[in-house]
């Protein structure tokens, strides 16, 4: 570096180098500036000035002066690594493996620019390259720990464990026997961890506890190498040397699930299914009732049981389980026990005994079979529970009739607030469920639990400023919004995003789908710090573990949401696009005067309402803007805040495309991304991509309405379609006839027929006689029929596992779908407006239907309403109305 250069002008070289790695940029800069006086076209100084203004957030000038660097001096390894780094800045990470393979074909043996190399092939996942660039590393400098570590891992990361466990070995080999010195104790037991899981992987279990034991006294982690030891001992069948280890962690920790899970394995009491015979029942009721006697405080213990227990014995542990939660007044109660609700029987035991004690406290003041009395406030948490309960079951009116008496008696305890808020969000009423949520975050402005689970409920009623405001009541001072923005409230983002698609925003709505798809970005590039820092500090199974999970990361629920609905946000795009100014100015000149008047009016007050929000959120970012050195802290403007630009894309089924493909990786096994990769291709004109799709959804879940619906749609769609001219149709057609046969429904049958068989086989239910709906206005045009098979579905009672079975098939979300395709597919008011007024009936509560106890319909004499998608309303009081008018 700077070997070209006098002393003088070598030693201020260093300096550069020196003031960068310091993160003393001015220095540097003068530093580099005394040389370009003298040799104004020296390339190495000019790179690394170029790389020292990059920091200092001056890009355009790095890239050119770093450029310019490389020009002067092409065979400088110094300018190809600097280059690189430029690159890597900026993540641009296959530029910048380039830029270090031309810096090594210079200087082959530079270790520094071999580290920075697979750092990045081990970020972008070029695992050949990591394991070359690893063993280069190694072949250089043998003595350093990290070398033999890096390469070891690399041989795991790329598919050979075996050869991992060598390298391991002969590191192990270059050791003294003394090793490690006290200092190093901890990263060397780390790694002795490692490399026995390295055995468990390559299935040398015996050689793995062995190795194990072996190096018992050098692993410092007790409690990892009894967790792996126990786990070993099992699968290699020595039940009761794992027994006896599961015992003795399980004094260590009775509350910890997974060392139950592993003794029951150990006893032979295990099943994955839950499912267990009346001998194997008996056998773990008295494991647990002898671990219950030894373990008095353990949670877990008393748990488990409720699990696989059944009838008289199921009821009595939970009794026991219960009485002493509900004394204490443990709100999650409902939670730990909601999982038993998917077991048949056990709900209708869990309220009947909920009843009895609720009836002992409130004749007796407690519980059944005791002459203690309970103190007050364990009514109130019976009641609490038993309206969770009655929400789980869909029994709103009893569920409200338990929290409103819940609150009678106790009306300082915010869960309740809470819990019925949850009930009427259930029930369809969403502005009640919000200014409940509301009501209970203004009983305690501290909670940031209690603040969110408000500000969701304010999103789910479309009420999006509001529910901005109370978010950002938990923010940072200054440009609040982007504060979420940067605490990564995904949550947030994606109930926002949902609001703005029932409101028909579809910019905003985008803006925030994408905004989760930048975090999800960033928590990628966040791994690359960790690729030297856990090889240094050894933690190695953990490091193989986080990369494991960046691996499935697009597979997480957050991101698929967010990729869902970024896709129909494009797909509604494409099916209307957005319109020109040009197209609205010609629309508005139709318009009568003074409606044209008014329009200008409501555009102008919208505008300047925007601008003053604008202003309030600039004004706020300046005053907060001020670190406590006194420099003020710019944030970049965001040049599109309502995703107006979003909207103006040339190509939707382009940039949905995009995120079908990360479905299509990372969650193939959900049925919405096939739904979805159906509706993109057909538009697209996909055939053979859309067919594709379409027998996933058969193979998945063939009696589902909507795979039904895509089935007939594709044949139908395929039938109307020109004869084909081209060798590329010709070729599609013959795929197309060798598929149909595939289809089991269709076999021997035409569309119409296999629509009337779906139908046949489904006539119960609501959703399934929608689909086949629309399928015969689609073959046969008959809208009278169709309407007619939705009109006459019967809406019956539903077996429930709870005592009272006034519980209806029909649920809201496919009563409100149903009303939708009455209303756009159909385009059938009539029907529409009678579905709605039958659903009323059924769902009293729900404000999309206007319910007669929904939070709109006392409203209604004296308001008038506009409706969203989810139920949720806007009033307009008849007062502004008549403003309006004026």
């Amino acid at each position: 570096m700077g070997a070209s250069l006098p002393p003088k002008e070598a030693n201020l070289f260093k300096l550069i180098v020196k003031s960068y790695e310091t993160k003393q940029y001015k220095k540097g800069l003068k530093a580099a500036d005394a040389i370009l006086k003298k040799f104004p076209n020296h390339g190495e100084t000019l790179s690394m000035k170029g790389l020292t203004l990059n920091c200092m957030d001056r890009k355009p000038e790095a890239y050119e002066l770093v450029r310019l660097g490389l020009k002067n001096d092409l065979k400088s390894h110094v300018c190809w690594h600097v280059y690189g780094l430029l690159y890597r800045s900026d993540r641009e990470y296959r530029e910048a493996i380039k830029c270090y393979r031309n810096a090594l074909r210079i200087d082959p043996d530079n270790i520094e620019i071999l580290r920075d190399l697979s750092l990045l092939q081990a970020q972008m996942r070029d695992l050949a390259g990591f394991v070359e660039t690893r063993q280069q590393l190694l072949t250089l400098k043998p003595s350093h720990r990290m070398n033999w570590i890096g390469f070891a891992v690399s041989q795991h990361l790329n598919s050979n464990a075996s050869k991992a466990i060598d390298i391991l070995e002969a590191y192990e080999g270059t050791l003294e026997d003394n090793y490690p010195p006290d200092s190093e104790r901890c990263e060397h037991g780390e790694m002795l961890l490692y490399k026995v899981s390295l055995l468990v992987e390559c299935g040398l279990l015996e050689k793995a506890l062995l190795e194990l034991h072996k190096k018992e006294l050098k692993i410092v982690d007790k409690l990892s190498y009894k967790e792996m030891e126990a786990s070993l001992l099992m699968k290699l069948n020595c039940l009761e040397e794992g027994e006896k280890l599961y015992r003795i962690l399980l004094s260590m920790n009775p509350d910890n699930y997974r060392y139950y899970e592993g003794l029951q394995k150990c006893v032979g009491l295990y099943s994955k299914s839950g499912q267990y015979s009346f001998d194997e029942i008996d056998q773990l009721e008295s494991l647990y009732k002898s671990l219950g006697q030894q373990y008095t405080w353990s949670s877990a213990v008393k748990r488990i049981p409720l699990d696989f227990l059944e009838d008289v014995k199921f009821r009595d542990a939970a009794d026991n389980y219960i009485r002493p939660l509900l004394t204490k007044g443990v709100p999650s109660l409902f939670s730990d026990l909601s999982p038993l609700y998917d077991h048949p029987g056990k709900a209708n035991i869990l309220e009947k005994l909920l009843l009895e004690l609720e009836e002992s406290i409130k004749t007796t003041g407690g519980y059944p079979g005791r002459s203690d009395k309970e103190p007050p406030s364990t009514l109130m948490w019976t009641l609490f529970y038993l309206a969770q309960h009655y929400d789980r079951l869909g029994l709103y009116d009893v569920a409200l009739a338990k929290i409103d008496e819940a609150l009678q008696h106790t009306p300082t305890v915010i869960d309740l607030y809470s819990v019925k808020s949850k009930i009427l969000k259930h029930g369809g009423d969403f502005v009640a469920a919000a200014e409940l949520a509301d009501e209970a975050r203004c009983m305690d402005l501290a909670d940031r639990y209690v603040n969110s689970q408000c500000a969701k409920r304010m999103l789910q009623a479309d009420q999006v400023p509001l529910a901005e405001k109370t978010a950002v009541l938990f923010t940072k001072d200054g440009d609040q919004h982007n504060n979420l923005h940067d605490m990564q409230c995904m949550w947030y983002e994606i109930a926002c995003g949902e609001s703005y698609i029932r409101q028909g925003d579809l910019g905003r709505a985008l803006k925030n789908f994408l905004a989760v798809e930048k975090h999800y970005a960033d928590i990628t590039e966040d791994q690359f710090d960790f690729h030297s820092y856990c090889l240094r500090k050894m933690t190695l199974r953990s490091y193989i573990e986080m990369l494991r999970f960046q691996d499935r990361l697009h597979a997480h629920a957050y991101f698929r949401k967010a990729a869902i609905g970024a896709i129909k946000c494009y797909i509604k795009l494409y099916d209307s696009p957005s319109k020109s100014s040009t197209e609205e100015e010609d629309e508005l000149a139709k318009l009568p005067a003074a409606q044209k008047k008014k329009l200008r009016q409501k555009q102008r007050k919208a505008e300047a309402q925007a601008k003053k929000e604008a202003e309030v959120k600039n004004e706020e970012a300046n005053a907060g803007g001020v670190s406590k050195s006194g420099k003020r802290q710019v944030k970049p403007v965001d040049p599109d805040p309502h995703g107006e630009k979003l909207l103006q894309t040339e190509d939707p089924l382009i940039e949905a495309g995009k995120y079908l493909k990360l479905l299509q990786k990372h969650s193939s096994d959900f049925l919405e991304t096939h739904l979805l990769s159906f509706e993109v291709n057909m538009r697209k004109k996909k055939i053979l991509l859309a067919l594709q799709a379409l027998k996933q959804l058969q193979r998945m879940d063939p009696e589902n309405p909507d795979a039904h619906k895509c089935l007939i749609r594709f044949f139908h769609e395929v039938a109307s379609m020109p004869a084909p001219t081209t060798d590329g149709e010709k070729l599609i057609s013959c795929v197309l006839e060798a598929e149909r046969p595939t289809f089991s429904q269709l076999h021997g049958k035409s569309l119409i027929e296999a629509n009337t068989v779906f139908l046949e086989q489904h006539k119960d239910s609501l959703l399934h006689r929608a689909a086949v709906a629309e399928m015969i206005y689609c073959l046969e045009g008959k809208k009278g029929d169709a309407v007619k098979l939705i009109e006459e579905s019967a809406n019956n009672f539903a077996s429930s596992n709870g005592s009272i079975g006034s519980v209806r098939e029909w649920k809201l979300k496919d009563c409100v779908a149903v009303h939708k395709i009455l209303g756009t597919v159909f385009n059938d008011n009539d029907a529409a407006t009678k579905w709605k007024l039958r659903c009323a009936e059924y769902f009293p509560y729900s404000t999309y239907f206007e319910g007669r106890r929904s939070s709109t319909h006392a409203s209604n004499k004296d308001s008038k309403q506009t409706h969203h998608e989810n139920g949720s309303v806007e009033i307009i009081p008849l007062n502004a109305l008549k403003n309006l008018a004026i």
